[in-house]
């Protein structure tokens, strides 16, 4: 028996439609090929390993619900690409919920009251660990919302000269006790935090899970290099490290 796919959940661009949340398993595995890339029917159709009809009604529903669009193919208009046509938010996983050591409450006295973490992290650490406990993913929006953070506090940090803005970045991470950072400029920048306070005390899940940072960090270095930026967590206190990796990189675009 396959293991069940998480519910996934959009927010539609037209505001009368509001939230789609997602559970058919066919109609799950096509959402996940196109926030990939944009696809055309008949490779749809070859990677679900379902029939045409079959297909062709699961992406009618999709449709309807606005969750995606398509528009004719650029060179044989008899074929149609499909995209997604909302924000992807986050998951659900439904399974039998267990309680995890990090949200009971002697573990939070004795990792945060008791070693006089500010409330903030108190409220920020158990609401992340009763979402895992629960299964419900929002790692999306916490990117999102870092992403707007990093912009926001960009005029404050910058300094034309990349090693001085970088350390003002580590010294608002101490000074608003998020963690040391340290780093190493090259083509490929690369921030190591320390007592990382989005993830080090959450379970160990064998996955990054500071999307928090890692949209700041994308907000900070769009607005720095003024491209797009590639932020990619590689080391993380819940996939079992001492510490938190991020490679940040821009992205140079094409010009034709």
């Amino acid at each position: 028996m396959s293991e069940q796919k998480p519910v996934q959940i959009f927010s539609n661009l037209n505001d009368n439609v509001g939230v789609n949340v997602v559970k058919s398993p066919v109609k799950l595995t096509i959402l996940e090929m196109l926030r990939d890339r944009d696809m055309e029917f008949e490779e749809i159709v070859t990677n679900t390993g379902k029939s045409k009809s079959t297909v062709s009604v699961h992406l009618k529903g999709l449709r309807e619900n606005g969750i995606i669009s398509y528009r004719v193919h650029p060179v044989d208009n008899r074929k149609k690409i499909f995209y997604l046509n909302s924000k992807y938010i986050g998951s659900v996983n439904i399974t039998e919920p267990k309680e995890i050591e990090e949200t009971q409450s002697d573990y939070l006295i004795e990792n945060i009251i008791d070693d006089d973490a500010e409330f903030s992290t108190l409220l920020f650490h158990t609401l992340k660990a009763m979402l895992i406990q629960e299964g419900v993913n929002i790692d999306p929006i916490l990117q999102s919302t870092g992403n707007s953070i990093g912009k926001s506090i960009y005029g404050k940090l910058y300094d034309d000269d990349l090693d001085v803005f970088m350390e003002n970045i580590a010294g608002f991470w101490q000074a608003k006790g998020l963690g040391r950072i340290t780093y190493k400029i090259g083509q490929i920048i690369k921030i190591t935090t320390y007592d990382c306070f989005e993830c080090r005390l959450l379970p160990r899940t064998g996955k990054p899970a500071c999307f928090l940072d890692t949209g700041i960090f994308e907000g900070l270095f769009t607005e720095f290099f003024n491209l797009p930026v590639s932020v990619i967590e590689t080391q993380c206190y819940t996939m079992g490290d001492e510490k938190c990796v991020f490679e940040i990189e821009p992205q140079h675009i094409k010009k034709y």
